[in-house]
């Protein structure tokens, strides 16, 4: 229990001291709103896309969906799908476009009752490892509790930063927590809190958890 605790409590210094020194000005969700008819063919007009290809970006809390978004337009988050799309959107823009769609109910993806093998062979219930996982870590690992960060509920924190994942699709955070682990997504900081954490996570971990967080509901 202190192995966890010490755990989340590192985890939640290092992402705060990631997040504390980004400032950005407040957007407006109804300018947001006449500015996203671009976004509706992928994300959908309310910003919960119909296909996991693309990720839900409804309720996913304004600063985080904000940072997203000038990283893309950067280059400091490489997203294929959003080569040029953001060229004609100012500093403003991406503000707005960020408060609309923070403000946005998401509607759950849903988990589903999955089996996973671990790297010993063993098969376990995919359901209840992510919810291990998520709620208390792997201090065998120095998996952090997700939870310290995302909130017990997946909520994330808005204030902070740190995005919500509840509802998101399972597939869509298998895929970043892989980029993560691989190093292929590299936007989180020096403090590299997200990839120190994937790399730590087997395939299967990164199944169930992205399974486990995709039915988290309020």
């Amino acid at each position: 229990m202190n192995s966890i605790i010490k755990n989340t409590a590192l985890a939640l210094g290092l992402t705060f001291g990631l997040a504390a020194p980004v400032v950005m000005a407040a957007g407006d969700p109804a300018a947001g709103k006449a500015k996203a008819t671009a976004c509706a063919a992928c994300h959908g007009a309310d910003g919960n896309s119909l296909a996991p290809a693309f990720p839900k970006i409804a309720g996913l809390g304004e600063k985080y969906l904000a940072k997203q978004l000038m990283d893309i337009k950067s280059g400091a988050r490489q997203v294929p799908q959003m080569i040029g799309q953001l060229d004609n959107f100012n500093e403003q823009d991406l503000q707005d476009l960020a408060a609309y769609f923070a403000s946005q109910p998401v509607q759950l993806s849903g988990s589903k009752a999955i089996s996973v093998t671990l790297n010993n062979g063993e098969s376990v219930d995919g359901l209840m490892l992510g919810r291990e996982l998520f709620r208390a870590g792997n201090p065998e690992t120095g998996v952090p509790a997700c939870m310290g960060c995302h909130s017990p509920t997946g909520k994330g924190n808005a204030p902070a930063g740190y995005p919500r994942l509840s509802g998101q699709y399972a597939e869509y955070v298998e895929t970043q927590l892989k980029a993560f682990r691989a190093g292929t997504r590299t936007n989180d900081g020096d403090t590299r809190v997200m990839r120190s954490v994937a790399k730590q996570l087997s395939d299967a971990e990164i199944t169930a958890l992205a399974n486990y967080v995709a039915g988290l509901t309020d």
